[in-house]
Formats: structure tokens, sequence, C-alpha cells
């Protein structure tokens, strides 16, 4: 049992895209794809057909810059994910290994911010312990969860 992927704020970073390598995986995929069908070297052709693909070159780059920024994530509690995290600051400053220990946690404008089920996350933290968490995060990967499932 990993402790080091649940997030300060109550992410569990087994379930992201980032930490999981899909967005570099999917984008390297892609660009394998260009490649090998030699679409990359036909883009002026194909741009006659449709002209968004006039600005190839410039989702090339935009291509670069996800697997760059998403490529390889440690976890935020390995000093992956934004580096100018608040919450992460807070948690530090505190010091808390996540907001669930913190008496300001129902009220908190920083967690209310992201969203993706934390608050809520964290309360369950609360309320069963981390351990017991983190294995049901596990289970819930396991059987295909992501953030993108959560509405808040």
């Amino acid at each position: 049992m990993d402790k080091n992927l649940v997030g300060y704020c109550g992410l569990y970073c087994g379930a992201c895209g980032i930490y999981q390598g899909k967005i570099k995986q999917a984008v390297e995929n892609l660009q394998k794809i260009i490649e090998t069908y030699g679409f990359d070297k036909i883009m002026p052709e194909l741009a006659k057909w449709e002209s968004s693909l006039q600005h190839y070159q410039e989702f090339e780059k935009v291509m670069g810059g996800l697997v760059k920024l998403f490529g390889e994530c440690p976890s935020c509690m390995s000093g992956g994910g934004d580096p100018s995290c608040a919450i992460r600051e807070c948690c530090k400053q505190k010091p808390y290994t996540t907001c669930a220990e913190c008496a300001e946690l129902e009220t908190c404008e920083k967690i209310k911010r992201y969203g993706l089920g934390t608050l809520t996350n964290l309360q369950k933290i609360k309320a069963i312990g981390i351990e017991k968490w983190i294995q049901e995060m596990q289970n819930k990967v396991a059987a295909g969860y992501c953030y993108l499932d959560e509405k808040t």
C-alpha cells in the first residue's frame, strides 16, 4: 500500500491519467501512426483537403509539450504535480499528511476550488482512515475508475 499515491488534497495519484502515463502514451501512439503513414510529410497536401491541417506544425509542438508536461509524474507526495500547489504548501506548513487532518477542511477555499471529488475524498479519509481509503481507491482504479467521472 503506497501512501505516496495519496495527494495532500485527497486525490489518488493512482487514478490520474498523468501518473498512469496514459496521456503520454496516447500522444506517442498518435505520433507513431502519423510518422508510420508519412502523414507528417504530406500535411501541406492534406491541408488542401482540410484547412485546419495547415496548423500541423503547431500541433506537433503541442504534442511535444503534452509528452513533456504529462510524461512522468512520481506523485504529489514524491515531488510531482503542480510545483506551486497552495494545498501542498499549506499541508507542509501545518504539517499534515493530507487536508483531512485540518479543522478548516469543510470551509477551505483551496479545496473547494479543485473539485474532482477532493472534499468528498478527504471526508472519507477522515472517516475511514487513509489505509482503508487507499484500498478502496485501488479497487476503483482496477475497475476502471477515472477522475473524469467526478462532477465536484
